[in-house]
Formats: C-alpha cells, structure tokens, sequence
C-alpha cells in the first residue's frame, strides 16, 4: 500500500511540475475553436388551400412548443393620415375577441404554461406564442382566435390612446430618439420607412373602424406564414389540428401599398433646435442594404469592427483616447426593401467641433483602408456566435424564421449564415463602406441647442435647422 502511495505521489509530482514548467501568455485570450455548422432542426412546409404558409420544425429538447404567425402589414402599411395603425393593432390584438375578453386571453395561456402577444416592426406584425407541448392544440386555438376574431373593444382602444400618448411624450423627451426620428425622415423622405412613429394626432384619431379595416386587409391567411416549433405532435395529426383553426379563414386579395421612390442618398447637415440642451445627439446615416444584397455580409461585418462594441474604432477612439463620448457606436438595419447604416453617439456642447470630426475620420477610413487581419478574426468569431447562441432556443429560432419568411428568404439562410460571415474578405468590406459608411453622401442630423453648437457645426456645411417636434 504504501509502495503504491509513493507511486501516485511522485507521478503527481511530475505532472505538477510539467505543468509549470510550461509558459503560458497570460497577455493573449485562448484562441476561438472553428464553430460547427448549425443545422437547423427538421423542416417541413406546406401551405394551406387558402394560401396560409406553414413552417414546421420538430424540435423535441424541450416539452414545448413555439409558434409565430407572421403577416406583412407593419408600420409602412400605415395610412398616410393614421401613422400607428399597425403598432395599435399588433397591442390590440390581445385585448379581446369575439368570444374571450384580454383577461381570458391571458389566464388561458397562463394555465397552459404559456402567453400571447403581438407586435410590428416596419416591415411585418408577429404574433408570437408558446405553451407546454402536451396543450398544442388549445395554443393554436388562441392564436387563431387573436389573430381572426379580434374586436378591439372601446376601452381598451381608449385605454391604448391614453398610455401610448403618455408613451410618445416621454419617447419625444429623449434626444436620441428625436435625432433616429429625424434621421428616418431625411433619408426616405415620404416613403414609409420614413415614417414609422405616431404622432399625437394620428394616436387621437385611431378608432374601432380604422383598426378592423387594418385587421380585415393585411390579417388574412394568404398574407401570412405560420411557424409551429418544438416538440410537435405528429405530422398528420399537427396539420389536421391547423387545418380545423385555419383552414376556414378566408383568403382575398391584398392591396399594393403606395410605396414612393426613396431619394438618392445624399450629403445634408440637420439641426433639431432643443434649447437648454448641455449635450447633442449625433446621428450619421445613410442607405444601407437588404439581406438579399451580396454587399449585406461585408456591411456588417464592418460596421461590427466600427462600432459595434467595445472593441470597435469609434469606442476606442472617441471615448477612450479622446473622452469626446460616453455612448458611441454604428449598426446597420436590413428593411424588406431598403436598410439604414447609421452611427451615433452623444457629446457635450463645447466638444461638438472635434468629435464630429473625429467620428467622420472613422467612418472615412474605413473606405481608405483594409480592416486589420486581427480585427477581422474577432468580429467574425463574435458575430458568428452570438447569431448561433440566439438559435439556441426555441424562440430564438422561430423569431429569426420569421424574419427570414417575412424578407422572402430561403430558409436555409440561417444555416448559412456563419459561413456567409467567416467567407467576408477585406476588400469586401473595403468596397462596401466607399458606397455605404464613407461620409461623403451622408446625411447628419444633430439634436442640440442651436445657439451653443450651431457655430460648430457650421464649419462643416450648410445647416438646416428644425425645431423641435412636440
């Protein structure tokens, strides 16, 4: 016994030493190991006759089920005079049907280990909702109650006024989302995308009618797909239960919405007046891309190294060497039809002059010059495993298929999509910021007091200046 104690004491010894004998660059992070390639889970679709699609993944990880019934009819389907319409729909949905008040709704789906919400973006209305697997059948049945016999009763449209404008006033009270609003604006011009908050007014007139012509328009099957995920029934069985809460819903034609042309990108310089204001929001855009565009990849890959975190150009530039900025960061937002590349970051007063400067240095050379090798590898590794952590979920997969369905891409663009990531080269990206992230057609839009900052920003072109929206 104790002979083979001593054996196990002097391997231990020889390992402990070994160990230390090595050198280890504590200065360095560990290398990222290649990420395997995702994989979705199985996928069937289909469609129903009366042109409702349907996405089915079997998913079994979890005892769950995940569903999104995504239309076309976001905010750009908003009429001219009634902007929010989509955004009151979408809350509205939920606050009663024909045969469930909001409180029913709820505790339904709460005694089914689940919920039902709806919300819109720009581009498409999501209902989203989940449940406990064994109760897929009484799941459905609320989504296809929300979304086909919605009444929007009166006190809850009331309800909705009042809250979204006490909502508004506090949104507006914030310069950040003054200078995105008035960014919007400049780059789109009277094209939708332009224009995708309510206004006071438009939230005074919202009525019953509005919201059931809205609903009876866009919340149609043939304008729509449904994604069912998780631990699904079996096959037949599944598409029997949609075809019982779906299969009746009648299809019909959908209007064209107008869309006019967007301008052509161009260099402005606009200043929101906010007198007393002891600092500026800055926001710097310009058209970006859809995910469909072959530049999309490289745009986000290098709006990553500029800004898209801690370790970007304009944090470690801007904010750490210089101080001009606490918040300072870029991104890029792919629409249906168009995109928005925008960088922002808030400064005070008597800095505006240099960090402007500053921030359009940054943006230009990105155009000037490749992206260095190291920049490159760590933003491909971050963005390739944040995009494979969101998928992770149940619904992190169903939010991103809706995207994918609703832009009218393949659904294999996920499983692609690192890839799509790890294969950008330098010069991509190059190519991409000399027509997009380059500021010589950019558009400015600054939201400060105009008596400390306007001769600042003077010296960088003609200055449009607004007041302040209430």
């Amino acid at each position: 016994m104790r002979l083979h104690m001593s054996l196990l004491a002097g391997v231990l010894t020889m390992t402990v030493n070994s160990i230390s004998a090595q050198t280890i660059d504590r200065t360095k992070p560990p290398e990222t190991p290649p990420l395997p390639a995702y994989h979705l889970p199985p996928v069937y679709e289909t469609k129903l006759p009366n042109g409702l699609s349907v996405v089915l993944l079997q998913d079994a990880r979890f005892p769950l089920v995940t569903v999104r019934l995504a239309f076309d009819a976001g905010s750009r389907f908003d009429p001219a005079g009634l902007r929010g319409l989509a955004e009151a729909a979408g809350a509205l949905l939920t606050e009663g049907t024909k045969s469930r008040t909001s409180r029913q709704i709820a505790e339904q789906a709460a005694s089914i280990g689940g919920s039902v919400n709806a919300h819109d973006s720009p581009d498409s209305l999501i209902i989203s909702a989940s449940s406990l697997s064994e109760h897929a059948r009484k799941l459905l049945d609320l989504v296809a109650d929300v979304a086909r016999n919605a009444t929007f009763p009166a006190d809850e449209v009331k309800l909705y006024q009042e809250n979204r404008t006490q909502h508004l006033i506090e949104q507006r009270s914030q310069s950040e989302f003054l200078a995105d609003e008035k960014l919007d604006e400049v780059l789109f011009g009277s094209n939708p995308y332009g224009h995708t908050h309510p206004t006071p007014e438009s939230i005074r007139k919202l009525d019953i009618p509005a919201l059931v012509h809205f609903r009876d328009t866009y919340l149609v099957p043939n304008n729509a797909v449904l994604i069912v995920l998780g631990d699904l029934p079996a096959r037949a069985d599944l598409l029997k239960m949609l075809t019982e809460q779906f299969g009746d819903w009648r299809k019909h034609a959908v209007p064209p919405v107008p869309m006019p042309p967007i301008p052509a990108a161009r260099k402005s310089l606009t200043l929101v007046d906010r007198p007393g204001s002891v600092q500026a929001d800055v926001h710097i855009g310009h058209l970006g891309v859809t995910r469909a565009s072959p530049d999309y990849f490289p745009l986000s890959v290098g709006s990553t190294v500029l800004g898209g975190g801690t370790s970007s150009r304009l944090f470690n530039e801007i904010r750490e060497k210089q101080g001009y900025a606490y918040s300072v960061y870029s991104h890029h937002m792919a629409l249906k039809d168009a995109g928005v590349f925008g960088a922002a970051m808030q400064v005070r007063n008597e800095v505006m002059g240099p960090a402007l400067s500053s921030m359009l240095t940054e943006l230009g050379g990105m155009a000037k010059a490749p992206v260095t090798a190291s920049e490159l590898s760590d933003v491909k590794n971050y963005l390739s495993g944040t995009f494979v952590l969101r998928l992770q979920t149940q619904d992190g997969i169903a939010s991103q298929l809706a995207i994918v369905k609703t832009m009218g891409l393949p659904v294999d663009y996920l499983e692609k999509y690192t890839t799509r990531i790890r294969s950008v080269e330098p010069d991509q990206i190059q190519s991409a910021a000399k027509k997009i992230i380059a500021p010589d057609e950019s558009a400015i839009v600054v939201v400060g007091d105009a008596k400390q900052i306007g001769p600042a920003l003077e010296k960088f072109g003609k200055v449009e200046v607004t007041q302040e929206k209430k």
